[in-house]
Formats: structure tokens, sequence, C-alpha cells
């Protein structure tokens, strides 16, 4: 049942907005764990970037904004090699970009954006972003260290820790219905959570050390244009992949949010939310599959609702112990959902040229497809002096720049290609 005319002020939508926080709960805090900020500060900017989207969008569209699990292994590596205050100085950037974007369709329409970003260089982008860190998620999965280096529990209880929660995430994720099939990720968690406690491999002296109640563990950006050089093509993937979203939540409310907010203002708010949410410490805001899937699930349409879950967010941040507890989470559980979500994240980029049913033997296309793909995954880095590109940000400049300067089009595969 729709609840469009909800007003604010009803502990009705009150409800549906912890409802809708409940579900993205697993993904939302899945970011913040995985590359070293804090989940606490996460849920706050969450929040706080959702409320920005929304003053931005007129509160029109239903959505609830967290981070993409595109810039996950960017935000690793970047905070590997540079620290976390200079990662935020990066992601503060890719807001902008998201800015520069909406402002390009604002002025030269949806086409433009799709004519700069094809599919030909946005699915090989995509796709490296997830196979480009898939020895991190097995490496957690084993026990160690992201980079392998330290081995902090032994072979064998990780490893059984690490399919566990993969195995009930499977579960979930394939034979669930509804519900339980949009929580898959938090259910995993918490399966492989429990198993480590049995198995003693969850410390609690976070937890005691923490106060219930006290101020977030903010961290501010500090300029490094290294790592804004390196993150700010990343977010070229989230920025297409908004437009699919905006189409999908508009079908499922009936709506147009194409036109009306327009994309220029919807890509303007995930920009905005991301660089507030940078500035605070926390990992950036885009729009959120999973409560597409509850949206779709609930009829719940009003974007008040979104609202609440917003504000609740927000005030879950200020809950110290909750923020303790999300980080006795062994290593291992999120190794084993990680080896999911990367595999799917790479997934995605093949379903993006799938669906453009590109001919990947035509010349032009397999030149950009694959050296985006060897450049993004083999290592590949260009440096002079202090300045180096590399990774996902060098094979998306490769990509792009491929694409503007060869010849022609991305050229579809024919009837003949297909039945091949």
């Amino acid at each position: 049942m729709s609840t469009e005319n909800t007003s604010f002020l009803n502990f009705k939508t009150f409800l549906s907005g912890s409802q809708m926080l409940f579900v993205a709960f697993g993904a939302l805090v899945l970011v913040p764990i995985l590359t070293g900020l804090d989940p606490s500060v996460a849920l706050f900017t969450a929040g706080l970037g959702t409320l920005v989207f929304h003053l931005t969008t007129g509160v029109s569209v239903p959505v609830f904004l967290a981070s993409s699990f595109a810039f996950i292994a960017p935000i690793q590596v970047s905070v590997q090699q540079w620290g976390i205050p200079a990662t935020l100085s990066g992601l503060m950037a890719a807001g902008f970009g998201y800015v520069l974007l909406s402002l390009l369709v604002r002025f030269y329409g949806v086409n433009a954006l799709q004519k700069v970003l094809p599919a030909i260089v946005v699915g090989p982008v995509i796709m490296v972003i997830g196979l480009a860190l898939a020895p991190v998620a097995v490496n957690m999965a084993l026990g160690k260290s992201g980079d392998g280096s330290v081995e902090l529990f032994a072979a064998g209880p990780a490893l059984a820790v690490s399919m566990t929660a993969l195995l009930a995430t499977l579960i979930l994720a394939v034979f669930g219905r509804g519900f339980y099939r949009l929580v898959s990720i938090l259910g995993g968690v918490l399966v492989g959570y429990l198993l480590a406690l049995m198995l003693g491999m969850v410390s609690f002296d976070p937890l005691q050390e923490a106060s219930w109640v006290g101020l977030p563990a903010f961290v501010f950006p500090e300029f490094h244009w290294q790592a804004i050089l390196f993150m700010l093509p990343v977010a070229l993937a989230p920025a297409i992949e908004h437009l699919g979203d905006m189409v999908a939540i508009g079908q499922i409310a009936g709506k147009n949010f194409i036109k009306k907010p327009g994309v220029h203002r919807t890509l303007l708010g995930d920009g905005l939310a991301t660089s507030v949410a940078a500035f605070f410490g926390g990992p950036p805001n885009t729009t959120y599959s999973e409560v597409t899937g509850a949206v779709m699930l609930t009829r719940s349409f009003n974007p008040k609702i979104m609202v609440w879950a917003a504000i609740i967010a927000l005030c879950l941040g200020f809950i110290g112990k909750l923020g303790a507890l999300l980080q006795t989470i062994p290593s291992p559980v999120m190794g084993g959902i990680m080896t999911l979500l990367f595999g799917s994240i790479a997934v995605v980029g093949m379903n993006t040229l799938t669906r453009a049913q590109l001919d990947l033997t035509a010349p032009r296309n397999l030149c950009i497809a694959s050296l985006i793909l060897v450049f993004g995954i083999g290592g590949m880095q260009i440096s002079n002096g202090a300045f180096m590109l590399q990774g996902v940000g060098l094979a998306a400049v490769v990509g792009i720049a491929l694409n503007l300067l060869l010849p022609g089009a991305p050229q579809v595969a024919t009837q003949e290609t297909r039945e091949e």
C-alpha cells in the first residue's frame, strides 16, 4: 500500500523509516568496516548526506544514501598509500566530480553523459573495481590482513567462519523471499559473527572501553592531490549506475524522476552528500539499491520515510557502544562476504556490456576494454616525481581518452555475431 500522502509527523512514517534503515544497515556499515573508516561516523554521514540529497531534490525521490560498494577497493588502496585524511580529500573531490557531471547533464542533457561514458568504458571500469583487490578478500577469508603480510587468525577457524558467512549470504540471496533477500548481507554477517563468537575469535575490549553516548570520531580531510587524482575517476562508475537507479525507482513509484526533479538535481544531491560526508570522515554517499528493493516490496513511495531513516541513522551515530560493537566483527567474517561482493561488482560490469549488446571482437571495442582491464588489474602506473596515477583511476582515464580519440563509435554486435 502506498504511503504517498502520509505526513511527516506520523508514527507510521517513523516506523517505515526505521524499517528502511534496517534493510540498508548491513551494507551501510560494511563499507567503513572494510576500509578502516569509523562505522559511527558512517551512520552519521549517511543520515546527514541523505538529508542534503532531499534538500537538493525537494524531498521528491524515495531514496536513502550510503556508500557504493564500487568505492571499497579504491578507498582501501588510498588509505594504505596516503592515509585516511588524504583519502577523504580524494572523496571530497569525487563529490565535486558529481557536481560537474550534474552541470554537464543540466546544460547538455543526459545523452552527453552517455557519450562521454559509454558502456564500453563504464563496463570494464566497473569490472576493474570488483577484481583489482580480489586477493584482499581471499586473504581476509583465510585469517590474514588484507595484504597477506600478517596472520590474524589460524587458517582453519578463519576459513570455517568466512565460508559460513558466505554460505548464509548465498542462501538468503538465492532462496530468500521478500524481506529476507533484502537483508542477505546482514544475515551473513550475523551468522558468521555467531560462529566466530563460539570459536573465541571475538574480542569485546572495544565495546567495554566505549561510552554509551558521545560524538563520533570525526576525521577531517587533508589536501593531497595524488589521492585526489586517484579517487576522482572512481566516481564515474557510480554516476552511471545512478542513472539506472533513478530509472528503476521511478518505474517502481510510477514517476519519471529523470524529468522531475531531473538527473542534474539528483546527481548534484549525490555529489554534495558525498563531499559533506567526506568532510566529516565518512564514506561517499550514493543512491542505494537495497532501499530500492525495499521500496518495491513495501510500496512505500513517500520520500518523507527516507527523511526519517536519515534522522534515525544520524542519531545512531552518537551511540558509542553501537559503533564499538560493529568494530568487534572479526576480519574473516568480512572476508567471506567480500569474496561474493567483489565478484558481484565485476558481474555488474559484465552486465553493462551485455545489455549494450557490444561486439567485443570489433577492434575498437577490443582495444578499449582490453587496456582498461590490464592497466587496472595488472598494476600499471604512470608517475613523474610526486605525481602518480594507477589502478581504477588510470583505467578510467585511459578508457575515456581512447573512446574520445579512436575514430567511430562503440560497435554493437550484429545478429550473426550474437548467433556465433
